[in-house]
């Protein structure tokens, strides 16, 4: 028969493992990505419209056309990691340079179809979907992996600045508003924001590259 003292020192020892596994727990590093509310961000980025947005922050519904013709929806990327730009195919400064960088990106997870890379125009009414074609088929896009889209100007122009916060500049989407902006934005499978990186800078993509696959752990 075990001693009271015996007890008293095995419950002691018990009690202080329970404690240092509940510290370890509580103070190690998560290893998690932030979640991004309009709060957070650079004022210049967030749209007035959105900036007294309570509760978590989710991308918007769309409805727009890819480099195949088909429909892309919130319930078509539903579940899925996302990153995300903007961009036009007659540009000529920074938009080959993203292009590039998201072959990259697509390289690294040719294989997974938790992945989608997303394109959205900003010149919509020159990028029709053949132009998107002969543009993916330049830098090799995967249909199945990477989605260049065309649609609605407006739509287009409000997801930068009230879903996605990728463009500094503001305006109404009309014929005079322009959006040019070389961020990328990582967007997990429940629609939040998860990071942003320069889309011309190889260093940030690959730590873009890094986080995707810190959300997929997460995800799974």
């Amino acid at each position: 028969m075990r001693s009271p003292l015996l007890v008293r020192a095995l419950l002691f020892a018990a009690l202080f493992l329970v404690a240092v596994v509940i510290g370890y727990t509580l103070l190690r590093p998560s290893g998690r990505l932030p979640v991004y509310h309009p709060s957070q961000l650079d004022p210049r980025l967030v749209d007035a419209s959105v900036r007294g947005e309570q509760g978590e922050h989710h991308i918007s519904d769309f409805h727009l056309t890819d480099q195949a013709g088909d429909s892309v929806t919130l319930a078509t990327v539903k579940g899925k990691v996302l990153l995300v730009d903007f961009f036009f195919t007659t540009c000529g400064s920074i938009c080959p340079k993203m292009s590039t960088q998201m072959v990259r990106v697509q390289d690294a997870f040719r294989t997974d179809d938790r992945v989608l890379l997303l394109s959205h125009s900003v010149t919509p009414e020159i990028d029709s979907t053949a132009t998107l074609k002969a543009y993916a088929e330049q830098y090799g896009a995967d249909h199945a992996r990477w989605r260049l889209l065309t649609g609605d100007r407006k739509q287009i122009y409000a997801l930068a600045r009230t879903s996605y916060f990728a463009a500094l500049d503001h305006g109404d989407g009309g014929p005079q508003d322009f959006v040019h902006t070389e961020n990328f934005v990582l967007v997990d499978p429940q629609g939040r924001l998860r990071g942003f990186y320069d889309g011309t800078s190889a260093k940030q993509v690959d730590q873009a590259i890094a986080d995707i696959r810190t959300l997929l752990d997460e995800r799974d």
